[in-house]
């Protein structure tokens, strides 16, 4: 039987000119906003496939300002959306994972952002698995960037020692080590993944992850086509 268990997004409204700036040039601010915006939406369509997720989104932006706002909000009706809290982005994250932790009380939780369109709900099960099914308290998977794109924390309650982790930086994923080792815990380590960063990085995904929205968005990029 699949042991339950919260599947958590961070995610930010993809509002022209706000969104996905680095992408800017060659991007406009409207096609990085596109871009931005198929990513999370393929992100859903894999969370939403993973078997004995709860899916949550850690929503903050305006989503009537955002590229494919129809589109977007069909796709959150499949999930529980709660809006983002804190003063910064790790006490955002903090605060992400004890709110979800209050709808769902009492299950374990693997949180991953916005930035990651290739997952499938085959890896993201599978990074989720140390904390379900193989009796670890916890689980980082790393980012090519120095960052980190998953965290699944047997007890939401241990996200707290995100608050304190200075985040978008090279050593971003070292430090969220070193903090969860703080507090007691013995990361596991998931999967090495490219998040989105630079139009460099996006190209990179999109060969990826071919048959997708976020393919066909950077593919739009400089007149590029998908077949």
């Amino acid at each position: 039987m699949t042991r339950p268990f919260i599947l958590l997004v961070v995610a930010k409204a993809p509002v022209p000119g706000l969104a996905k700036t680095r992408l800017c040039p060659p991007a406009t601010p409207a096609q990085a906003a596109e871009i931005a915006a198929a990513a999370l939406l393929d992100t859903l369509d894999a969370v939403c496939a993973v078997p004995g997720a709860e899916p949550v989104v850690a929503m903050t932006g305006d989503l009537g300002a955002a590229a494919r706002p129809i589109e977007i909000g069909m796709a959150l009706r499949y999930v529980t959306t709660i809006p983002q809290r804190g003063h910064d982005f790790g006490a955002r994250l903090a605060n992400a994972h004890a709110d979800a932790a209050q709808v769902h009380a009492g299950l374990p939780v693997l949180q991953i952002g916005m930035d990651t369109p290739q997952v499938t709900p085959e890896s993201l099960a599978a990074a989720a698995a140390p904390v379900l099914h193989g009796g670890h308290d916890s689980v980082l998977g790393p980012a090519a960037d120095g960052g980190w794109w998953a965290l699944g924390l047997a007890e939401p309650r241990h996200a707290q020692a995100l608050a304190d982790v200075p985040m978008s930086r090279e050593d971003t994923g070292e430090r969220t080590l070193r903090a969860l080792t703080a507090c007691g815990l013995r990361p596991r380590r998931a999967a090495q993944l490219s998040d989105v960063d630079t139009m460099a990085d996006a190209r990179s995904v999109a060969a990826a992850c071919p048959g997708g929205r976020f393919a066909r968005a950077v593919a739009a990029v400089g007149g590029r086509a998908v077949a």
